[in-house]
Protein backbone atom coordinates (compact mmCIF):
# COMPACT_ATOMS: atom_id res chain seq x y z
CA UNK A 1 0.00 0.00 0.00
CA UNK A 2 1.64 3.51 -1.12
CA UNK A 3 0.50 6.43 0.79
CA UNK A 4 1.77 9.79 -0.35
CA UNK A 5 0.70 12.75 1.53
CA UNK A 6 -0.11 16.17 -0.70
CA UNK A 7 1.07 19.31 0.10
CA UNK A 8 -1.08 21.71 2.41
CA UNK A 9 -2.55 24.18 0.26
CA UNK A 10 -3.63 27.11 2.24
CA UNK A 11 -5.70 28.83 0.07
CA UNK A 12 -7.94 26.29 -0.92
CA UNK A 13 -8.50 25.71 2.87
CA UNK A 14 -9.43 28.52 3.49
CA UNK A 15 -11.81 29.12 0.54
CA UNK A 16 -13.46 26.24 1.95
CA UNK A 17 -13.71 27.69 5.47
CA UNK A 18 -15.96 30.68 3.02
CA UNK A 19 -12.48 33.21 3.73
CA UNK A 20 -10.27 35.35 1.37
CA UNK A 21 -6.39 34.50 1.88
CA UNK A 22 -6.75 37.48 4.47
CA UNK A 23 -9.09 36.08 6.60
CA UNK A 24 -12.31 38.10 5.34
CA UNK A 25 -15.36 36.28 4.85
CA UNK A 26 -15.98 36.09 0.89
CA UNK A 27 -18.78 37.95 -0.19
CA UNK A 28 -22.16 35.73 -0.44
CA UNK A 29 -23.22 35.01 -4.18
CA UNK A 30 -26.19 32.86 -5.52
CA UNK A 31 -23.92 30.07 -5.80
CA UNK A 32 -23.08 30.43 -1.70
CA UNK A 33 -24.31 27.63 0.26
CA UNK A 34 -28.04 29.20 2.15
CA UNK A 35 -27.58 29.74 5.89
CA UNK A 36 -28.78 27.00 7.90
CA UNK A 37 -30.58 27.82 10.91
CA UNK A 38 -31.50 26.74 14.21
CA UNK A 39 -35.26 26.34 12.56
CA UNK A 40 -34.26 24.63 9.50
CA UNK A 41 -32.09 21.88 11.55
CA UNK A 42 -34.46 21.54 13.96
CA UNK A 43 -37.03 20.80 11.19
CA UNK A 44 -34.90 18.63 9.48
CA UNK A 45 -34.11 16.63 12.33
CA UNK A 46 -38.23 16.30 13.50
CA UNK A 47 -39.05 15.61 9.88
CA UNK A 48 -36.03 12.50 9.71
CA UNK A 49 -37.95 11.24 12.87
CA UNK A 50 -41.20 11.70 11.07
CA UNK A 51 -39.87 9.66 8.59
CA UNK A 52 -37.88 6.55 10.28
CA UNK A 53 -41.49 6.04 12.27
CA UNK A 54 -43.21 6.10 9.37
CA UNK A 55 -41.20 3.34 7.78
CA UNK A 56 -41.43 1.56 10.46
CA UNK A 57 -45.33 1.43 11.21
CA UNK A 58 -45.21 0.53 7.44
CA UNK A 59 -42.64 -2.53 7.72
CA UNK A 60 -44.70 -3.59 10.51
CA UNK A 61 -48.01 -3.56 8.67
CA UNK A 62 -45.88 -5.90 5.77
CA UNK A 63 -45.04 -8.34 8.72
CA UNK A 64 -48.18 -8.36 9.70
CA UNK A 65 -49.21 -9.10 6.04
CA UNK A 66 -47.03 -12.00 5.70
CA UNK A 67 -45.24 -10.14 2.87
CA UNK A 68 -41.90 -12.08 2.37
CA UNK A 69 -39.73 -8.51 1.29
CA UNK A 70 -39.78 -7.81 4.49
CA UNK A 71 -38.05 -9.83 7.53
CA UNK A 72 -39.62 -9.84 11.32
CA UNK A 73 -35.54 -8.22 12.38
CA UNK A 74 -35.39 -5.73 9.68
CA UNK A 75 -38.38 -4.79 11.53
CA UNK A 76 -37.73 -5.04 15.01
CA UNK A 77 -34.74 -2.82 14.32
CA UNK A 78 -36.47 0.11 12.50
CA UNK A 79 -39.00 -0.17 15.41
CA UNK A 80 -35.96 0.36 17.44
CA UNK A 81 -34.43 3.15 15.57
CA UNK A 82 -37.81 4.98 15.15
CA UNK A 83 -38.03 4.71 19.19
CA UNK A 84 -34.49 5.63 19.78
CA UNK A 85 -34.95 8.93 17.89
CA UNK A 86 -38.97 9.29 19.55
CA UNK A 87 -37.00 9.56 23.21
CA UNK A 88 -34.02 12.01 22.27
CA UNK A 89 -36.14 13.93 20.22
CA UNK A 90 -38.32 14.10 23.70
CA UNK A 91 -35.25 14.87 25.14
CA UNK A 92 -34.15 17.81 22.98
CA UNK A 93 -37.89 19.31 23.93
CA UNK A 94 -37.64 19.27 26.90
CA UNK A 95 -34.53 20.54 27.29
CA UNK A 96 -35.65 23.68 25.40
CA UNK A 97 -38.84 23.93 27.47
CA UNK A 98 -36.86 23.99 30.56
CA UNK A 99 -34.32 26.77 28.43
CA UNK A 100 -37.35 28.68 27.83
CA UNK A 101 -38.62 28.56 30.94
CA UNK A 102 -35.31 29.55 32.76
CA UNK A 103 -34.70 32.41 30.57
CA UNK A 104 -38.57 33.73 30.70
CA UNK A 105 -37.52 33.97 34.91
CA UNK A 106 -34.94 35.35 34.25
CA UNK A 107 -35.11 39.70 36.33
CA UNK A 108 -33.82 42.62 33.29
Amino acid sequence: MNVTLKPFDFAQAVARAGLGTDGVPLAKGPAAAPDVGFQKALSQALGAVSKTQNDATAMQREVTLDSPTVSLEQTMVAMQKAQIGFAATLQVRNRLVQAYSEIMSMQV
